[in-house]
């Protein structure tokens, strides 16, 4: 192994409230790139020196080595930024699914989403940007703020606000914007309300986090009046339908590097800790009273 992400998946799984609990004792990491060090005599597709990524969830990667089968591994290219590698799994698919599974949206469309700034809103924006389509990225103020606005308008962000800013904002209600038929939430909570209210006529939202730890807030008159729906996303739950050999796997992972290999997606902010400082990295990434500014990527 080369590096391994810490995920709120993986911070999940220590809790025992995530959606796969693993029989005991298990080896932690849902995430993380290896390179190949020896193969066998049967080995058709692989070879030392190729990076691969696990090919299923819940696989382990935190830890320095591994024997797998070449058939529960997928190959990524070795000339792209390892932290891209090491974080491609994960939430660059989300981001890409959430944005071609479940509206079908044209050039210049308006994403609307919260949590801007996590992993998978970093990719949302770059994403969106490649397709053509158009975000609105909402965050939490914080200290820092215009300096966090301008990273994500580097990134591709048309427009970024807090939570305040939005609020009072004229942006759809003015009609500069057009409501927006997609809106991605990670925090749910009654912020999710604000949201529904921008959101256009039989439009789609797609929830995937709740960092909030609050239920999900819908008023009523949306359901009637507007029509919406309201869906969830989970990459691990699309990777089981998707399997290893899949075409749509295939055509997202190939996509996915071909942005990273042009500099067009770039992976998230983040900071590279050893495998012996776990326990420090582990309490920052579990630590609610802070906000998390950078990725934790533990480096063998």
């Amino acid at each position: 192994m080369v590096q391994s992400p810490i995920n709120p998946a993986d911070i999940n799984t220590i809790q025992g409230v995530y959606g796969v609990k693993p029989n005991l004792p298990f080896t932690l990491g849902n995430e993380g790139f290896g390179s190949i060090e020896e193969v066998g005599s049967e080995v058709k597709n692989l070879k030392v020196g190729d990076w691969v990524i696990p090919g299923m969830n819940a696989w382990g990667t935190w830890r320095t080595h591994a024997l797998e089968e070449e058939k529960n591994l997928l190959k990524i290219p070795n000339d792209i930024d390892p932290a891209m590698a090491a974080t491609l799994a994960v939430n660059p698919g989300t981001a890409y699914r959430m944005l071609k599974d479940f509206e079908k949206l044209n050039k210049g469309d308006i994403v609307l989403q919260n949590a801007a700034n996590s992993a998978v809103g970093q990719n949302v924006i770059q994403i969106a940007r490649q397709l053509g389509f158009r975000t609105v990225n909402i965050l939490r103020n914080r200290e820092g703020i215009d300096k966090l606005k301008q990273e994500l308008q580097d990134l591709g962000a048309d427009y970024v606000l807090t939570d305040e800013e939005f609020r009072s904002s004229k942006l759809f209600k003015s009609g500069d914007l057009a409501p927006p038929k997609l809106v991605l939430n990670c925090v749910s909570g009654k912020a999710v309300i604000e949201l529904v209210k921008a959101m256009a006529d039989n439009a789609t939202l797609v929830t995937y986090g709740g960092m909030s730890r609050q239920p999900l807030v819908v008023p009523t008159s949306a359901f009637i009046f507007k029509n919406i729906r309201l869906v969830g996303y989970w990459m691990t739950r699309w990777n089981w339908k998707h399997g290893i050999e899949s075409h749509e796997r295939r055509e997202m992972l190939d996509t996915l590097c071909a942005m990273a290999r042009q500099g067009t997606l770039r992976a998230p902010k983040h900071e590279l800790v050893p495998l012996d400082s776990y326990k420090d990295a582990l309490a920052r990434s579990c630590d609610t009273s802070r906000f998390h500014e950078a990725k934790l990527i533990f480096k063998f």
